[in-house]
């Protein structure tokens, strides 16, 4: 089974690094927009709810600010709680494991990373070859076919 999400929009608001009990969190959400306008001519935008933990919690409150476009990676997790009403409440959110600023609104920052754990792409010919200070470039918004 894969359960794996990549997201890639701006933040609604500035994050806040709360204490929760087994560590940092930040809950936030991305503004996505979606490709195709609507009848009246209007594009629509999706609200994806996200929560990330420790270290990428602390990256996430440290550097990321409202309105930043930014790339997450991670898992779509659900959990529930029984609301004041008796009801169980379902809540659907993606648990970042990576997170990447692309860029600020106001203005074109270099690309900013925090990884939960350091991923290489390798061939076999190149299994020994270190790509950890590969070249970063940035992407601009209307070079993304999603955007």
């Amino acid at each position: 089974m894969i359960n794996r999400v990549v997201l890639v929009g701006r933040i609604t608001k500035d994050p806040e690094l709360r204490k929760a009990g087994s560590g940092e969190v930040v809950s936030f959400t991305i503004a996505i927009n979606r490709r195709y306008a609507n009848k009246d001519g209007n594009k629509e935008a999706d609200f994806i709810n996200c929560v990330a933990w420790n270290q990428t919690a602390n990256f996430l409150s440290t550097y990321v600010k409202k309105g930043n476009l930014i790339g997450v990676e991670g898992r779509i997790e659900t959990r529930n709680y029984d609301g004041n009403d008796g009801k169980k409440v379902y809540i659907t959110e993606v648990r970042c494991e990576s997170v990447q600023i692309l860029e600020s609104k106001n203005s074109s920052a270099s690309i900013q990373t925090y990884q939960k754990e350091e991923i290489k792409f390798t061939k076999e010919a190149d299994f020994d070859k270190d790509y950890s200070s590969a070249e970063t470039f940035d992407i601009e918004s209307d070079e993304l076919p999603f955007y």
